[in-house]
């Protein structure tokens, strides 16, 4: 009854012995055993049919084309003036601009600590020839009324009025004067935003001066700092603009 029938020994044998199996059943399996046969799938792309190698081949290729461009792009707009910039720089910025914009105000060394909201009101001529004056309207608050609570929000809606009035300010001086001609170009791209909004309203007449001014509100401390921070609301007017008729929403349209 002592006998073993394991990998075709009989009795007790070498190679029925409980020492001969557990050595077959160390040793590696043979090479033939490991290779797929000839019918078995092959792993990765080796398992599709030649168009469909050639197909994954070149997306492969136009993927990683894309990346190695994307990248080099971002670098040199991050990157500090150099040749590249200098005679491709356009090229540089249609790439990224919009929407692979890189904003480091987030960052050091002074990351954003306020809100800023940008509002207007406008001198408007009623019937007969009469002016009235509109109460302020809060552009930035209607910007963002616009973006919460949307899964796919607009990036339009989202950047252009804070990268134009960035814009503006940029090039002005602080007694609001244009400085050269990106100045005054400044000047017309906020305008024509800024009624843009208004169109969208019943003022009842025609709009014929517009005022800005900026609300600044400082962030509040977090509860466990002990910093103390003033959180009054800072106003700052700006001069009057006379409404072009290149302002108006639909006149380049129509020339």
């Amino acid at each position: 009854m002592d006998s073993y029938d394991v990998g075709g020994g009989n009795g007790p044998g070498p190679e029925g012995s409980p020492e001969r199996v557990a050595e077959r059943l160390a040793e590696p399996l043979a090479e033939a055993d490991r290779t797929p046969g000839p019918g078995a799938p092959q792993p990765g792309i080796a398992g599709l049919s030649t168009p469909y190698q050639v197909v994954a081949a070149v997306a492969l290729a136009v993927v990683g084309v894309f990346a190695c461009v994307h990248l080099a792009m971002v670098f040199l707009h991050v990157a500090p003036s150099n040749t590249l910039t200098k005679q491709h720089g356009e090229a540089v910025d249609d790439w990224v601009y919009p929407e692979f914009e890189q904003n480091w105000k987030l960052f050091a060394p002074n990351p954003l600590q306020q809100n800023m909201s940008v509002q207007v009101r406008a001198e408007v001529v009623g019937a007969g020839g009469k002016r009235t004056t509109t109460g302020w309207t809060d552009l930035t608050a209607y910007d963002i009324d616009g973006v919460r609570g949307t899964l796919l929000p607009s990036h339009t809606r989202q950047n252009e009025l804070r990268r134009a009035w960035d814009f503006y300010l940029n090039s002005h001086t602080d007694d609001h004067r244009p400085n050269g001609m990106r100045g005054e170009l400044s000047e017309q791209y906020v305008r024509r935003i800024v009624m843009q909004r208004l169109d969208e309203r019943a003022l009842g007449g025609t709009v014929d001066r517009i005022q800005l001014r900026t609300v600044t509100r400082p962030v509040p401390a977090a509860a466990w700092s002990t910093e103390k921070i003033d959180t009054r609301p800072v106003d700052r007017s700006y001069p009057w603009w006379s409404v072009t008729a290149a302002d108006r929403p639909g006149t380049e349209a129509t020339r």
